[in-house]
């Protein structure tokens, strides 16, 4: 008889993912041209309304808590739009100078933002093969750019999903090169999201491609949460001798490491329950064997305990993509739920969730802290699954 963990206070490894499940939320492509233009951050003055609540699930079946109002200082407020005019961005990360990398699912592009709105195309990625919600996906700068240029992409290609990575030199990509292959992949739940660790090995999330019995494969890499080094190969203190650094996922959508070092991933759910996860070391998640909190036994699990996860949602209020996080709080871009989410965490793991922005700018992708504190939010209004305004995409920037 296998029992699901209810939570992960304490970890000998301090890295740890967590899964927000989103129900089938799907990708399509679209076929609006737009120009990307650039407007200058506004002064910390006027922004959409929000609309803040405390609307956690406690636990299966349970209703989100009521709303409760949060002064004006503590909300999360729109104060600008970086740039408007993209298609479906996806991945976002920052350079040492401060400009971000971003990508383009559909469009293959990979383009450098300024903060007052500049963007440069840096080069397209030939080997990205578009299709649902695969394309051109995840960008982590590694840490040593300042010595390699490197970067490193999540690519969708007409055989696999893979790792690549490039130098930039200049306003130019250079050639790409293969760091890790044979990621399975597929139309929907390819994963793609990246991030560096503290100990310097990048983190891979990846989806089981709509076949749920990838997940609990050890040996396959889809479903999983992976480790490698910065040259591809099984980082070492890995679990299995191999890239898994943690397995049973459906399809991981955003990762973040926390103030303690801890890896926490956000996870599309199915039908039920979006899930968001603290990552431990061989740990498995349980997909498909059960969906959200268990809050009791399943029989014949294939690996013992499941783990529970810190927080979840109705997949309506969710489908969590991007995740970033920043003074004891992880903040969670919401696709289907079209709203920003803000979780507390601590040492004993997550606290109630906060929903603001609903509704205001539609779906919500990636999210990611600018060095100068301030929270970049990107719009995916263009995936093939959102209403486009005009304008969209765009990329806004929060005073968190």
């Amino acid at each position: 008889m296998a029992s699901r963990r209810r939570s992960l206070a304490t970890y000998a490894v301090a890295t740890l993912v967590l899964p927000l499940a989103l129900a089938a939320c799907g990708q399509g492509g679209d076929e609006v041209d737009v120009d990307v233009t650039g407007t200058a951050p506004a002064t910390p003055a006027g922004s959409s309304p929000a609309s803040p609540s405390a609307g956690g699930s406690s636990g299966p079946g349970a209703p989100p808590s009521g709303r409760t109002e949060l002064p004006t200082s503590k909300r999360p407020t729109v104060v600008g739009t970086v740039v408007t005019g993209l298609e479906a961005p996806w991945g976002l990360d920052f350079l040492p100078d401060g400009d971000a990398i971003v990508t383009e699912r559909d469009t293959t592009r990979v383009l450098r933002v300024t903060a007052d709105g500049e963007v440069t195309e840096l080069g397209t990625i030939d080997a990205a093969a578009p299709e649902g919600e695969a394309g051109l996906l995840g960008v982590a700068v590694s840490p040593g750019f300042a010595d390699d240029g490197l970067v490193y992409l999540y690519v969708s290609t007409a055989e696999d999903n893979r790792v690549v990575r490039a130098e930039l030199r200049g306003d130019r990509l250079g050639a790409t090169e293969d760091v890790l292959t044979g990621i399975p992949n597929g139309f929907i739940h390819d994963g793609g999201r990246m991030v560096f660790g503290p100990d310097g090995h990048l983190y891979v999330s990846t989806g089981e491609t709509g076949e749920p019995e990838r997940a609990q494969d050890r040996e396959d890499l889809g479903g999983k949460i992976l480790r490698i080094t910065t040259d591809g190969d099984p980082a070492p203190g890995n679990p299995f001798d191999s890239p898994v650094w943690s397995w049973g996922h459906r399809n991981v959508q955003g990762l973040a490491f926390d103030g303690e070092g801890r890896l926490w991933a956000s996870e599309f759910g199915d039908s039920t329950w979006d899930e968001l996860n603290l990552i431990e070391a061989g740990a498995n998640y349980g997909w498909p064997e059960v969906e959200g909190r268990d809050e009791g036994t399943i029989e014949g699990g294939p690996s013992g305990d499941y783990v529970d996860p810190q927080a979840q949602w109705r997949t309506d209020e969710a489908s969590p993509s991007g995740l970033a996080y920043a003074d004891g709080h992880l903040y969670l871009a919401a696709l289907r739920g079209e709203r920003l989410w803000r979780v507390p965490v601590g040492p004993d793991g997550a606290g109630e969730p906060e929903e603001f922005l609903v509704g205001d700018h539609g779906r919500m992708r990636t999210v990611a802290f600018a060095p100068d504190g301030r929270l970049w939010l990107t719009t995916s209004n263009r995936d093939g699954r959102g209403t486009p305004a005009e304008g969209d995409d765009r990329i806004l920037v929060l005073k968190p």
